[in-house]
């Protein structure tokens, strides 16, 4: 039953630790859309209708894309499934050039974000925005980092993209920088564990983030590039490697 190996190809993806929640409810969709067919196989016409259901053509690849892959890892046993043609074309448009910032961009940004109106901001975003640039860490990494995550031998990052943990060592200066800020974020939200706080006393959010990195790039007149890219926060370079 096709439902049987799509519950098979799921379970391998996910001990590799691949998350697959919507992927998982999609291809469990083609599932029963074929055998409610009669076809226990992957067929092509089938695939091709299924994924032809979608709203718009990019859908339409992105789930034809999901078919192919499962495709081919059972017809590595059973040649009775058949791998369809990507006949709607790439799953993903070309990623755009990345924006990535200069040290000195960096340090106007670092400069910018000391001039908030708002001591808290002040610390926060100076120590966040260097953090980045200096240890590498995803935005969403760094906004879950709790003061427990914070080790004599660098920050433990818990929630990767991957549900794995890692260490990341700090410099002395980042290590000077932090004690530094801690000093200001504890006494103004004693009761927030996590290490980056708000002017609200609560958990950053990523949109928190965003609009004050915009702000920032404004401010110091950070320019777009080729094609209109502009800088986001992942555009600070890991300086350390």
């Amino acid at each position: 039953m096709l439902t049987q190996d799509v519950e098979t190809y799921l379970a391998v993806r996910r001990a590799a630790g691949f998350g697959l929640s919507s992927q998982g409810s999609q291809l469990k969709s083609f599932a029963a859309f074929s055998e409610a067919r009669k076809q226990h196989y992957v067929s092509t016409d089938i695939a091709i209708g299924w994924a032809g259901l979608a709203r718009s053509v990019p859908q339409c690849a992105r789930r034809l894309g999901m078919v192919i892959r499962l495709a081919r890892y059972l017809r590595a046993e059973d040649e009775r499934h058949e791998v369809p043609p990507a006949v709607f074309g790439a799953e993903t448009s070309p990623r755009p050039t990345p924006y990535i910032l200069t040290g000195e961009q960096i340090q106007q940004l670092v400069t910018a974000a000391s001039q908030s109106k708002y001591r808290i901001c002040r610390a926060t975003y100076r120590t966040l925005f260097s953090w980045l640039a200096g240890t590498g860490l995803r935005v969403s990494e760094a906004i879950q980092l709790q003061l427990d995550d914070i080790t004599p031998d660098g920050l433990v990052i818990r929630r990767t993209k991957f549900r794995k943990s890692r260490l990341v060592p700090l410099h002395e200066t980042a290590q000077a920088g932090l004690e530094q800020y801690l000093q200001q974020r504890r006494p103004y939200a004693p009761l927030n564990n996590h290490v980056f706080v708000s002017v609200r006393r609560k958990l950053l959010s990523r949109s928190d983030v965003d609009k004050a990195f915009r702000t920032l790039a404004k401010r110091v007149g950070l320019p777009p590039r080729l094609g209109r890219v502009r800088p986001t926060p992942h555009s600070l370079p890991c300086l350390c490697r």
